[in-house]
């Protein structure tokens, strides 16, 4: 049986792992959290690089990044993926680009971004839903620079979030990635401030979903949360505080929605190359007939 292993710098909490049958193959998906440890991670990376069964590596927590048409490395993501000498390592962005995407494009009958308020609580890391939204005509506010620095500016175009983009990143993939993401026990934090407003202002609340988490209020009745990894926890605190509907972008497998880290590297064993190109992952996206997995809590407007 081949594997594939998602390490991530998050929680080992969050930890996972699901056996799949695929196009008469089987996969067994994991998830293993390091702490917030770099350190543990490299090493966990090199003898995973040594066992002959993983077929692909996935970064989570971490990305390379992919945004406003341009590739961008975090120094930190590239130490992580030169721990790796032959396995193929990824990172979710090439999956992102395309997938969720497409995602946003086939719930519009259902849920009509139209009009939508939504508020991206980072959106440069998922810059392929950022302008799926956009071009589909939803209200928005990305909120890379409230959620991400505190900075209580909101961009509200993605004009503007391109040229964020391309000032920022150069910069910012240079930093240490603790600086920009919280890692470990940090993502259990939870943070109720002048944010909230901007829950408060949206129908849909979109992105990654420990950054929703993290400032996410006690209340967020009639909400629309879009994003990705959740775990059946993360499903219940989201009934229990009034949302109306879940979307992940990647199947929920034994009770969760793998990260598209884990997806992306699914794609490579399945393909068997790398690296993949956008049409390989439209191609596998259809073989599959993946698509979103919807949790309906109660009826949205």
């Amino acid at each position: 049986m081949k594997r594939v292993v998602s390490v991530s710098i998050g929680s080992s909490k969050r930890n996972a792992s699901a056996e799949v049958e695929l196009l008469g193959e089987t996969f067994l998906l994991e998830r293993v959290g390091t702490d917030g440890s770099f350190e543990k991670a490299i090493e966990l990376i090199k003898k995973l690089d040594a066992d002959p069964d993983v077929a692909a590596i996935g970064l989570g927590g971490i990305d390379l990044l992919y945004a406003a048409g341009r590739r961008y490395t975090i120094r930190d993501a590239l130490k992580l993926a030169a721990a790796a000498k032959q396995t193929p390592v990824v990172d979710g962005s090439g999956l992102k680009h395309t997938l969720e995407r497409k995602v946003v494009a086939d719930l519009d009958s259902e849920i009509g971004w139209r009009g939508r308020k939504v508020v991206m609580t980072s959106a440069v890391d998922r810059f392929g839903m950022a302008e799926a939204l956009w071009e589909h005509g939803a209200q928005m506010v990305f909120g890379d620079l409230i959620f991400g620095l505190g900075v209580p500016i909101p961009i509200r175009t993605l004009r503007g979030l391109r040229i964020l983009a391309r000032l920022l990143l150069p910069v910012f993939t240079k930093l240490p990635f603790t600086w920009l993401y919280p890692t470990g026990e940090k993502q259990e934090k939870q943070i109720q401030d002048w944010r909230r407003k901007y829950y408060d202002w949206a129908d849909v609340v979109a992105g990654d979903f420990l950054y929703i988490k993290r400032f996410m209020p006690d209340r967020i009745p009639g909400k629309i949360i879009l994003t990705n990894t959740t775990t059946s926890a993360d499903v219940e605190m989201l009934r229990e505080r009034g949302a109306a509907m879940l979307v992940t972008t990647t199947p929920r497998l034994n009770g969760r929605s793998f990260g598209t880290n884990v997806m992306e590297a699914l794609f490579v064993a399945l393909a068997g190359k790398f690296p993949l190109e956008e049409q390989d992952y439209l191609e596998y996206i259809n073989k599959l007939g993946l698509g979103p997995n919807v949790t309906r809590f109660t009826e949205q407007s």
